[in-house]
Parts: structure tokens; sequence; C-alpha cells
């Protein structure tokens, strides 16, 4: 069956995980359609990432490290010529400073199937279509009778499979296939990996679990957590979602079970090169965590699969750990940007308020990453903190990683550069380009949640959603040009009529909202809980709500504990976080000063950048004439007035290189 023949609703079956009644669960990426600007996004990576992203793999060489018709290639650093100390193996032991990415070239090809799923559901391509097809024939081809597929542990290092945990990513690589296989099925409706992951699983659970002679381990990069879910969900087997809950409890019980680990090995368990188990989250059990630590990726996978636990399970405990984590990060550890982790060492958090801006690492795979956790917690009832959040990280610090044509990436996303930070074709460590390149293709699914009786809106934009409620199937449109303007018109298409509630976020950004129904307007206060307007009613076909989201321009200013943003101002307007490029300001933008009596218009630029909406002011400049004497005087520079246009942060470097700047000196 071809991408264009695929049924509309996704098989599945209902696991009972003593889950609570208000569980809200986003709708399969084939039951929303996306147009406007996300449908633009989802366009550029149907018909340029997605064929990217395998003729990249494919030239990095991981192609032969999954086909068991062709040699081994051996250990392969595609792109790279390291030295001597940038990769060091003994054994299964990782002592050097930056090991090898194939290891877990097995993940990359889980989301590069991911991505390419979605984008046939999006737009036929029958090339890219066989060629995953073929991928997913050597997967078969490699899988060991007992179900284990690791095309590192069965090619390159045979005989060591589950004694490394901590370093080599083997239940990471399970988790991403089966991402892709899920995907794959949904979108296709083919089931030959879904299949295999499925035998694969079964192995993962007669290896791992709290029974006698199993092992008591977890993964040291998370992520099979919340695949588990997706797997559970889509299979309707409860074994599946019982796995993921139990990776999610035994992390950073005692006794270590790293430490263990290494030790039957024959390793040190202090021999660990990031020194301390906070780099991946497994320092203490998961209930006691009150802090952002360690490595921002797999922290944001971890607290993915938690959320989606809490929300099968009705876990309060889990609830409870997370919300604190939550205050944690976005109180003292997070860009306004969305971005998380300003440090290059760990790919990680370093301490609070620390968010250097011209060095900020800020890894796309990061902000990818709390997209996934803010999705997630909207799984135990909508609430905006969460969604605002969502938002930002998607249109600010998670799509930034991709130009606007879908074929360069970025995998840092700094806020402040010299000009000389710019997109790139691919990276020797590529798992942020198909990791954003998955999350674009399959936005529509964090648009809606449905639960039992109700529908959430989390994201507004030009879509169709198709879900079935109490019996009924439904279609509900969205008519909008978000983000550039806030009037968003959804049109609700019931099979017949049918009673449930319609939650519509109202983000925190917004000053001023106003919503009607069937043109009657309603008290917007007395119907908002948590952010979101709830309209409970019997839905007749032709129904329309009318929501008004006042889009006025917000300067912004950092916690002072924020050393880095002391004296300096950010613009926003609704949910873009906005920067200044030397392409459209004369001069050096750190000399450029926004005073706050400037008025700050909007305008439309239809032609500008795929089309958007820029902010201009008059500002003040200090010259740099008149100082060829010396370094320094005692006479102030001259200041003289200059124009200044911003345009969204996401598209930034998508013109000539050049200097950008995101916190702009406040006058």
């Amino acid at each position: 069956m071809t991408a264009t023949q695929s049924a509309k609703q996704p098989a599945g079956k209902t696991v009972t995980s003593g889950k609570p009644m208000l569980a809200f669960r986003p709708l399969p990426v084939p039951q929303v359609d996306v147009r406007g600007f996300w449908g633009d996004r989802v366009d550029a990576v149907a018909s340029r990432t997605a064929d990217i992203l395998y003729e990249r793999c494919v030239a990095a060489r991981m192609l032969e490290q999954i086909d068991p018709d062709r040699p081994s290639p051996g250990v392969v650093i595609p792109f790279h010529s390291p030295s001597p100390d940038e990769v060091s193996f003994t054994g299964n032991e990782f002592t050097g400073s930056t090991v090898t990415t194939q290891m877990f070239w097995d993940s990359d090809w889980g989301k590069t199937i991911e991505t390419a799923a979605y984008s046939l559901y999006r737009r036929r391509n029958d090339a890219l279509e066989a060629r995953i097809d073929a991928v997913i024939d050597m997967y078969g081809k490699l899988q060991q009778p007992d179900g284990y597929l690791s095309s590192w542990y069965q090619r390159i290092q045979p005989g060591l499979r589950w004694t490394n945990l901590r370093d080599c990513h083997e239940l990471y690589c399970a988790g991403h296939l089966i991402e892709g296989a899920v995907a794959y099925y949904q979108a296709t409706g083919k089931r030959k990996l879904l299949d295999i992951m499925c035998r694969y699983v079964d192995h993962i659970a007669d290896t791992f679990g709290p029974e006698p002679g199993k092992k008591k381990g977890y993964c040291g990069h998370e992520e099979i957590e919340l695949a588990l879910v997706k797997l559970a969900r889509v299979t309707g087997q409860q074994k599946y979602m019982d796995l993921a809950k139990y990776f999610i409890d035994q992390r950073g019980q005692e006794p270590h079970y790293f430490d263990e680990e290494a030790r039957a090995r024959g390793a040190d368990p202090k021999a660990y090169h990031f020194k301390t188990y906070e780099y991946n989250q497994s320092h203490r059990p998961v209930r006691e965590q009150d802090k952002v630590v360690g490595h921002a990726v797999r922290a944001m996978y971890l607290f993915s699969g938690m959320a989606d636990i809490a929300t099968e399970y009705g876990d309060d405990t889990l609830r409870v750990a997370l919300d604190r984590l939550w205050d944690d990060l976005t109180t003292k550890n997070l860009y306004i940007t969305g971005g998380i982790g300003p440090s290059a060492h760990n790919e990680g958090f370093t301490a609070d308020y620390d968010l250097p801006n011209e060095t900020a690492y800020a890894e796309t795979c990061a902000s990818v990453g709390l997209v996934f956790w803010a999705s997630r917690m909207l799984g135990m009832g909508p609430n905006a903190r969460y969604a605002d959040m969502m938002e930002r990280a998607l249109y600010n610090g998670s799509i930034s990683g991709l130009s606007l044509d879908g074929s360069l990436f970025f995998y840092e996303n700094p806020l402040e550069s010299r000009g000389r930070h710019n997109r790139w074709k691919w990276h020797r460590c590529p798992c942020c380009p198909p990791n954003i390149g998955r999350m674009v293709a399959s936005i529509g699914s964090y648009f809606y949640g449905l639960s039992d009786d109700a529908l959430a809106v989390h994201l507004y934009g030009d879509s169709t959603a198709r879900f079935e409620i109490k019996g009924l199937q439904v279609e509900l449109v969205q008519t909008s040009n978000y983000p550039w303007d806030g009037a968003v018109s959804i049109r609700v298409e019931p099979q017949a009529p049918v009673e449930f509630t319609l939650h519509l976020r109202v983000p925190s950004w917004c000053r001023k909202a106003a919503l009607r129904v069937n043109g009657a307007a309603v008290d917007l206060q007395s119907v908002t809980s948590d952010g979101y307007a709830a309209i409970q009613r019997e839905w007749q076909r032709g129904d329309r709500v009318e929501l008004e989201l006042d889009m006025s321009i917000a300067r912004l200013f950092a916690n002072p504990e924020v050393r880095q943003d002391i004296g300096r101002v950010a613009l926003a307007r609704g949910p873009l976080i906005y920067c200044v490029e030397a392409t459209d300001n004369a001069g050096q933008l750190h000399r450029i000063t926004l005073p706050r009596t400037a008025g700050i218009e909007a305008h439309a630029e239809p032609n500008l950048l795929g089309g958007v909406v820029t902010l201009s002011a008059v500002g003040t400049k200090e010259a740099a004439e008149n100082w060829d004497s010396g370094l320094y005087r005692t006479d102030p520079p001259a200041v003289e007035e200059t124009k200044l246009t911003a345009v969204p942060y996401f598209a930034w470097d998508n013109r000539e290189p050049g200097e950008m700047l995101v916190w702009l000196r406040d006058g």
C-alpha cells in the first residue's frame, strides 16, 4: 500500500493502565491536515528534507552497517578526520573525549524513517518509499532469531550485547526504531517494521524487568520509554506500557545498575567519562529529582516518558516531580527562544541563570525534546503553562534548526552571532536533522488533544482535524493566518449532533482576547481555567467559533540574575521572538540601543523570508568614527539615530551570512 492509499484512521487499540478519566491523547498525524505557516514547513520537509536525510545517511555509510548482505564496514567516522584523543574504545568502554556516533546510527535510521513516513502521507514519493522499504527489509534480515536487533552489536562489536547500557545506546536506538515503525504503519498501512520491532520489544521485555533472573537495567540515553508508550497505544499491548513504566521506575535505584554493569564487564565504575550520573539523570530515582541536570536531550526524553506514564497510570507522584522539574527549567534554565542547555561540554545544563548568548549550545534536539515534554504534560489536561511553552519552543528554538527551504541545519542555536555561525549540510553527529524533520512532518499531532468527552485546541493555524467522540465522527476546520494574525475561526462539522467540550487556549502573551460562538459573545473570564476557555455544548453541523487574539508587540526583560542580559531587551510579537541581523541593520549590532520611548511597528512582508511580519523602530547607535588615535579616550562616542529592523528568530541565517542579535541594549 502506498502512502496515498493509506487509511485515514490508523488502527490501534485501547490499553487499560488505570489512567484517569480525563486523559488527553494527541491525534495521530493522518487525522490532521495542516496548511498555512506549518503547511509550508511540512511541504519543505516532504519535498526536500526527507530525501536529504536518506541520501546523507547513505553518504555517511550507514546503509552498509545495516545490510547483512555486505561485509561489515568496521568503525567508520564520516565527514571527519579525528585526532587520536577524540575517539577511543577499549573493548566496550568509551574513554575518549568524543565517542563515535556510529553506535547510534540505528537511531538516525529510525528518525529518518519517521520523517519519511509522515512526509509520504503529505506528498507521494514512490522513490523514497521504495528506499525506506528496502531499509526495512535489511532490518528484517538483520534481526536475530530471538528478536534482538542492533546493527552496532551485531555488525561492529558482536558478542557484547547488553553489557554497556550506560554508554552505548542499545535501548535508545530501539526507541527511535520503534517510533519509526509506528509512524510508518500509521502513514502507509505497512506493518513489516512494526512487527519487527514488536519482536524486538518482546525480547527486551524478556531481558529486563523486576522479575527474578532479569536484568535490572535501563538506558544511559533515555528515549525508549516514550517510544514504548506509542507502541502500546498503537498495538493495544499492555506489556509494552508496563515495560515503559518499569524503565521509569527503575532509573536511579540502588544498587546502581551502571555500577554493577561496569564491574561485570571488568571496568571501574568511577572511570566514567562524564564523572557524574547527573549527566544521564540516573543520580536519583525520578520521583526524588527536583533540578534539571546533565545532558539536555536525555532529560527532555526522560521527562516526556514520565509524563506519558503519569497520564496512563494516573500517577500523581510522577506529576508532582514533573512540576518541580518544570518550574526549575522555566524559571532558571531556559533561553527566551525555548532553547535549553547552555554548555557544549555536556550538551546540557550548568548552573541556574547561566544563559550566555553567543556561546549558547541550545541544541536543536533539546528544544525539540522540550516540545515533546510539554506536549505530553498536556495529556493530563489542558493547561496553558505547558502549551505556551510548547508553542514558544516550536516557533523559535526548534524550527530555527531547519532552513526555510528544508535543506540546511543548525545543531547549536545561539542568541548572538558575529557572523561565523552558519547552517550546514550535515553533521558527523547527525541527530538534529532527522529530529527536526520528524517533528515538523508530524506537527499536526501537536495541535489537538482528545479525551473521552472533550477536544483541546493547543495550537492555532490553518488545519483540519478528524476524530471520533462518543461514537460519532467529527471534522473541525481551523482557518487562520496565525502566527502573523490572531484571528482564528473554527467550524465544527459533526456527523450528527453531539455534546462535548471544546477547550481553546488563550496564550499568556495575549493581552486582550475575545470569543464568540455562532456570533454570540462569550464571557472569557467565566469559562477560562488554566489558560483554556471551555465551551461545553451540543455541537451541530456548521457551528462556528471565533477567537480574536491581540497580537501586540512586547518588550521582554530577563531576570537580573542572568548577567548576560542585564541592561538588554528582547522583542516579541505573539508567539515569535525576534532578532536583528546585519543584512537589515547597518553597522555592528552590539552598538545599537533601543530606547524605551521608541515606538515599535509591525510590517507584513509577504516577499521576505517566505512571508513574515517584521518589526521596526528608530534606535540609536554609537558611532565608530574618530577613534583612529587609540583604543580608549575620555570623550564618549557620538550617538546617532538608526533605523532598526527585526525579523523572527526562526528565520535568521536564511540570507547572506552576517551578525545576529536577540538581546538589544535597552535605552
